[in-house]
């Protein structure tokens, strides 16, 4: 019994769901956003979206849940957005950026240019005192998520003194360094 994708997902107001054979549709204010799906039947009644599966077969099960958590990700980014923040922690670690080129500084001997799909909007800050700042949001969570992974593949955190590229908020597991 899958306890999440039996869950009804509400439509909030100024989003719109559409199902046309295996696809859903939504619309909001931020943007749209689409989504293939097989193996479960979605239906859009009474400002709610069902996901039901046809059989408990293994497959079955398994997308279940995953397809019903895919449409609320969907409804959420169009109506409220998502929004990814990193931190660059280590002496002279920069980050820049204009327009959709995001400049990094992460100690290495050239700097990092990456060019940013458009659907996602980049702030970066750097106050004295402060680590910069890397903030992403963007009506697609997928994407967001993506991004950040990437920006943060360019100079993961290491273990004993935690420079690099973190998610704020992020737990480090620290090492003890070497005892003479």
């Amino acid at each position: 019994m899958s306890r999440i994708g039996n869950n009804p997902v509400a439509i909030p107001e100024g989003v719109t769901v559409e199902v046309q054979e295996n696809v859903v549709a939504v619309k909001g204010k931020l943007g749209e956003l689409s989504q293939d799906f097989s193996s479960v039947e979605v239906k859009v009644e009474d400002g709610q979206v069902t996901v039901t599966r046809p059989s408990d077969s293994k497959e079955h099960k398994a997308k279940h849940g995953l397809y019903r958590s895919l449409i609320k990700n969907m409804i959420d980014g169009v109506s409220k957005g998502w929004t990814k923040e990193l931190e660059l922690v280590g002496v002279g670690y920069r980050a820049t950026n204009q327009g959709q080129k995001l400049e990094l500084a992460l100690g290495f001997s050239h700097n990092i240019v990456l060019n940013v799909a458009s659907e996602v909007k980049i702030e970066t800050t750097s106050e004295k005192g402060k680590n910069p700042t890397i903030k992403l949001s963007s009506h697609d969570k997928q994407l967001v998520g993506q991004v950040a992974a990437k920006i943060r593949s360019f100079r993961r955190p290491e273990p004993y003194k935690g420079k690099g590229v973190k998610f704020v908020g992020e737990q480090l597991r620290r090492k003890a360094g070497k005892s003479a």
